[in-house]
């Protein structure tokens, strides 16, 4: 079994969100079937910094995967051609990697949690308003960052103070709660993100 590590968008600059960031995603994958060999996640804050540390691990000869925001829609079929065309990335793909390595949350994690209404209505409680999310029948992938973010800060607008949507705060609690059937379902990026650790989790 190789040694595997993720390198993932998100956690800030504290130790208590790195912590959050690592377990929400570790749960969210334990929920979607990877029980054994998990990988070891590594929170990285900022987008570029996961990449500088993805590309790092590349090079040192790690076994690697990375997976950050989109941060817009995605036209191409190969993440890396997206991040490489985006204003405010231009990355290039580094040799030995492939688009397997490359994945991306389409436009951020919180269009993930759009494909879950049932659990974002328990955790929120009683005064959260699904009214405030994109319809039900729009494809979560076409929903942009911004439209997402403001969404889930106005359904919960009437929620008690503590449970108003907080990025940092609420996030990856949240990551931890989703079902993942329903984001791969509803996200062919998640379903190939999902597929990619498990298939690497289970190579010789």
């Amino acid at each position: 079994m190789v040694d595997f590590v993720l390198y993932v968008e998100g956690g800030g600059d504290t130790g208590k969100l790195h912590d959050a960031c690592r377990r929400g995603f570790r749960v969210f994958l334990e929920n979607a079937g990877v029980t054994k060999n998990r990988p070891r996640i590594v929170a990285c804050g900022g987008r570029s910094r996961a990449y500088d540390r993805f590309r790092t691990a590349l090079r040192e000869g790690k076994h690697a995967l990375l997976l950050i925001d989109s941060e817009a829609s995605v036209k191409q079929t190969s993440p890396w051609l997206h991040l490489h065309n985006r204003p405010g990335d231009g990355w290039t793909k580094p040799d030995i990697a492939t688009d397997d390595h490359c994945h991306l949350m389409v436009e951020c994690m919180e269009n993930w949690f759009l494909a879950d209404r049932e659990t974002l209505r328990a955790f929120f409680g009683q005064d959260f308003r699904e009214t405030a999310l994109p319809p039900r029948s729009r494809d979560i992938e076409t929903v942009p960052k911004a439209t997402a973010i403001d969404a889930l800060v106005k359904a919960t607008q009437d929620c008690k103070p503590t449970l108003r949507y907080d990025k940092g705060e609420h996030s990856f609690e949240l990551l931890a709660r989703i079902h993942p059937a329903k984001v791969t379902a509803a996200s062919p990026w998640a379903a190939r993100f999902v597929t990619a650790v498990k298939t690497a989790m289970t190579a010789p």
